[in-house]
């Protein structure tokens, strides 16, 4: 699944995290959300996994974004 929004978004975001942790101490980070779910608000519209939970069959596809994220956590953000 691609989902080249939501890598880009991370990026900015963890990058401005990156410069905060200069100036002040940042012990983690939580990635939300981890998989598509029901939001209260919207139902299933809205998916903002980084795992693609298809509702019909219960299988989970891995997004773009999950392989871009598992390579900012393995390289601890090097290259953001």
């Amino acid at each position: 699944m691609h989902d080249p929004n939501r890598i880009d978004f991370l990026a900015r975001y963890l990058q401005e995290l990156k410069k905060a942790a200069e100036e002040v101490d940042i012990r983690g980070y939580f990635q939300w959300s981890l998989m598509d779910n029901f939001e209260w608000a919207k139902g299933y519209s809205d998916r903002f996994g980084l795992v693609y939970g298809d509702y019909r069959n219960q299988q989970r596809i891995m997004k773009d974004s999950a392989f871009w994220y598992k390579h900012v956590i393995e390289t601890n953000g090097v290259e953001l």
